[in-house]
């Protein structure tokens, strides 16, 4: 018997247990039929095991299906990995990547080598030459996992590419025509909405609907060449955190370049003169701000340009409030960072550079100004669409994360997937702290500060994680003026990314990370850390979903060794928001009247923010489901006037 249990009782569940019970029954069934080939498969020499691999794909071109050629497959796959990365698939690993054919979104616990797991589906699907597109979260971990695993598939005689937004459309497109081509989900995205614009100007009204559902637009010009199968890395990231924003081809803007540009920069200088509740109101739950009497008289008064005073009032009125608006809500080194004279956005679930992407509705312009770089012109629509709409074209859609299971509804609504827990290869010895909780921010950091100097005396590694890119430059100031020795990975550090990873186990190592160490990132540890409890995560501010947080606490007790965690929070965090500005304000302040007569409860306040992230966690996920709608009713009416619903989205 199996730890997965006898083969008897999953051949019934198999058959008539419920969608998740039936997939883990079946995929434990195959990892039987898997180890029965082991010995079989391992007497193959390199060259036997290449022509064992033709051979499967003989078998699919003649007619066979993957069901059928499964157990083979990855009895040949595992023995791919042995000999070529030193690497063999767990049975765990043979369990997950069973599940993933059988529709269900996995989750299997940081350190379980998902990336290991990816190669048995990703080599099955690829047996049927219509190409097998691998997507994670940056174009780092997208280019470590095609250079780690290139060597499985080249020993089974596949090629492997990869799509980068630094490449030009002819690498892309060669990227493309491999078997394996590795990327991000937003690239892949991106790449077919070149291809929609390559096509469209082909495209007649009448074909618009092949170009929407089939292949038959494909020309010369385009670089993917089918949606056959997805397998996402870090789904949950992809699938539901990026759902939120909309995947934007821009077309240049109609308006007077100079014009827009003077009434940015007009705005921005005027922004601070405005004040809350006198000249504007401003909606915390909404994010909006509309200028109220007062300040529409405000505006008008404003020293103008004659470029500017052209401007129709009530377009002035709009730049005013998108200026008050970044003024208020968007802090440099915390959603954006200005490099090399341009603003780029950071994503808070990664803490990478989202390249190429840019806020909607002038946002982004009103940033730049505020910034004072150059501003770039105001710009269109060409080409759209959304990360639900482009994943459901695919025929086969894979995923595997190490946090899901609290959004498995949302993945089994909107992609008909089901979530699968992995049961772990060892035991977790991972120890979880209870959080720590402090009504002012200062007093947090010096906690944190305390307990990394401590912990680096006593040579063990410390990974402190913070969730923006100002708090993590904050604490790297403390620890210098407390003489504790430590190394800073953020946004700005990205080229270092993989030497600071690589030292962050190491004895009395101190790193501070962004979420760029979160997701992804397997954090070595010798013996002798293991002897002292291994990698310690600090916490400094929980996010605005717990799956990123779980992400971070991830990061130690990989492999079954020992790590521990531990949050430090504090009232002054911004999850408070949550509830909404006047009431976030309105607990700060009772708190802390009560803990200067001794009368906080710190457990109240731990489950006061933990009640705050779930209602940002739910809002986030209606915000989710009302774009779907819009997008399917857009999607309909562009189709019912003969246009593609990928184009001609002009605001």
């Amino acid at each position: 018997m199996s730890r997965f249990g006898p083969a008897w009782w999953n051949a019934i569940r198999a058959r008539i247990g419920g969608r998740a019970a039936r997939a883990f029954a079946q995929s434990a069934l195959n990892v039987r039929r898997v180890n029965a080939l082991e010995t079989e498969i391992k007497a193959l020499t390199d060259s036997e095991l290449r022509k064992a691999s033709l051979d499967l794909r003989w078998r699919i071109k003649g007619g066979e299906t993957l069901e059928k050629v499964m157990p083979r497959a990855f009895a040949i796959v595992r023995e791919a990995a042995q000999r070529t990365v030193g690497l063999r698939h767990h049975d765990v690993q043979l369990l997950g990547g069973t599940a993933m054919t059988r529709r269900a979104l996995i989750e299997m616990e940081p350190g379980e080598g998902k990336t290991l797991v990816a190669t048995l589906p990703v080599y099955l699907y690829a047996l049927a030459g219509q190409g097998v597109h691998v997507m994670t979260v940056n174009d780092y971990l997208a280019q470590r996992d095609a250079e780690l695993m290139s060597p499985v598939y080249n020993l089974l005689g596949m090629r492997v590419g990869v799509t980068n937004p630094d490449f030009d459309k002819n690498t892309r497109r060669a990227a493309y025509q491999c078997d394996i081509t590795y990327g991000t989900a937003t690239q892949f995205g991106f790449d077919f909405l070149q291809d929609r614009l390559a096509m469209g100007g082909e495209a007649t009204a009448s074909g618009a609907a092949d170009l929407l559902f089939g292949e038959k637009g494909k020309t010369e010009t385009t670089m993917q060449r089918g949606h056959y199968c997805a397998i996402i890395d870090e789904a949950d990231s992809v699938l539901i955190d990026d759902a939120r924003t909309p995947l934007i081809i821009s077309a240049p803007s109609s308006e007077p370049e100079q014009q827009v540009v003077d009434t940015y920069e007009w705005a921005a200088r005027h922004a601070g003169e405005f004040q809350d509740r006198e000249d504007f109101a401003r909606d915390p739950e909404k994010k909006t701000i509309e200028l109220k009497r007062e300040g529409r008289w405000k505006v008008r008064a404003l020293p103008m340009s004659n470029l500017v005073r052209q401007m129709p009032l009530e377009e002035l009125y709009e730049y005013i409030e998108r200026a008050i608006k970044v003024l208020l809500e968007f802090q440099c080194d915390q959603q954006y960072v200005v490099m090399d004279g341009e603003v780029q956005l950071v994503d808070e679930g990664t803490g990478r550079i989202m390249h190429g992407r840019k806020l909607r509705g002038g946002l982004h312009q009103a940033i730049e100004a505020k910034e004072r770089v150059a501003v770039t012109v105001g710009t269109s629509q060409a080409a759209r669409t959304t990360i639900q709409n482009y994943f459901l074209r695919y025929k086969n859609l894979l995923g595997m994360t190490g946090t899901i299971w609290s959004s498995r509804w949302e993945v089994r609504r909107i992609y008909n997937l089901t979530a699968l827990k992995i049961p772990t290869h060892y035991p977790s010895k991972r120890k979880r702290l209870p959080d720590q909780m402090f009504t002012q921010a200062e007093a947090r950091w010096q906690a944190v500060v305390g307990e990394a100097r401590q912990l680096h005396e006593q040579k063990r590694p410390v990974l402190i994680g913070t969730r923006s890119i100002d708090a993590s430059e904050h604490i790297s100031k403390l620890l210098k003026e407390n003489g504790v020795p430590h190394t800073i990975l953020n946004a700005k550090e990205h080229a270092k990314e993989a030497e600071i990873v690589s030292k962050a186990g190491e004895l009395g190592a101190v790193t501070i990370a962004t979420n760029m160490a979160g997701r992804g990132t397997d954090i070595k540890v010798s013996k002798e850390v293991d002897a002292m409890g291994g990698l310690h995560v600090i916490g400094t501010e929980r996010h605005d979903s717990e799956r990123v947080d779980n992400q971070l606490i991830g990061r130690s007790g990989r492999h079954g060794a020992p790590g521990s965690s531990q949050f430090f929070l504090s009232l002054d965090d911004q999850l408070l928001e949550g509830y909404g500005t006047a009431k976030a304000r309105r607990i700060r302040e009772s708190y802390r009247s009560a803990a200067s007569n001794g009368g906080v409860q710190k457990d109240r306040l731990v489950k006061l923010l933990r009640k705050a992230q779930r209602r940002i966690e739910r809002k986030h996920s209606r915000g989710r489901t009302q774009m779907m709608k819009f997008e399917k009713r857009r999607t309909e009416m562009q189709e019912n006037m003969g246009l593609d619903p990928f184009l001609n989205t002009a605001e």
